[in-house]
């Protein structure tokens, strides 16, 4: 929608909840988290809500994307290992890596 509320518009539409949207800094895509493939995952899209991409296309819930802000990488969180850590990807979906993860224990 517009600053001021007007001109409101639906940019996704399935049977599944869309989570977690994240504008990247260009404001030309949204990232965002959803189940519509039975799995949770990041999706990518145009700004009006075409070109739908699954960027993470992982058995692992993936959620919660935030851009980098020169726009080229997506920081997200994963249980791909078991534990939800912090994982982070090129904007098109390649290169993941973990960046950030918790210990199971302490010595």
């Amino acid at each position: 929608m517009n600053a001021d509320g007007s001109n409101v518009r639906r940019l996704t539409d399935n049977e599944e909840t869309d989570y977690f949207p994240a504008w990247s800094p260009d404001g030309a895509s949204l990232a965002f988290s959803t189940r519509r493939d039975g799995n949770m995952e990041i999706y990518l899209m145009d700004a009006g809500g075409s070109n739908l991409l699954d960027l993470t296309n992982h058995e692992a819930v993936d959620i919660m994307p935030n851009w980098s802000p020169d726009g080229t990488q997506l920081a997200f969180r994963s249980d791909r290992d078991g534990n939800q850590e912090i994982y982070m990807m090129d904007a098109d979906g390649g290169n993941s890596a973990l960046i950030c993860w918790r210990p199971t224990a302490f010595s």
